[in-house]
């Protein structure tokens, strides 16, 4: 690889992750509105797969209902799982949960009555075991 090529690789990704850097952070909001658009995204691929499932159903049926006709024998059918109906989507936002300062998680469970240190210089102390 040239020189020129490579200087101008590093000045692109330079520039890349500089715009990268100034990007925002997204608000609750947004937040809130991309979880709300995962979570029907995954339910419009539960209602794609039941619709599969039932369109296989209605091909296997009319397969079997023309070999029939015709005289003919089927094969067994194979068993497959019941088609699963995810219903109408719903979208039920998760509780947030307070920050770990407002919850206490850090905190100690009481205020000390005395501070940590005494008075007594150290060669007064019992030496610790």
């Amino acid at each position: 690889m040239n020189p020129k090529t490579l200087v101008t690789m590093l000045a692109l990704a330079g520039i890349g992750s500089a715009a990268l850097a100034k990007l925002p952070a997204l608000s609750d909001e947004a937040k809130a509105k991309a979880a709300e658009t995962a979570a029907k995204t995954g339910w419009s691929a539960k209602l794609a797969d039941f619709q599969l499932c039932k369109a296989m159903d209605r091909v296997a049926g009319s397969y079997r209902a023309e070999a029939k006709k015709a005289g003919k024998e089927a094969p067994p059918p194979v068993d497959t799982p019941a088609c699963s109906d995810p219903g109408a989507f719903v979208y039920a936002p998760a509780e947030a949960k307070p920050p770990l300062e407002a919850a206490g998680a850090h905190s100690p469970p009481k205020t000390a009555a005395a501070p940590p240190s005494t008075t007594t210089p150290a060669a007064a102390m019992p030496a610790k075991k």
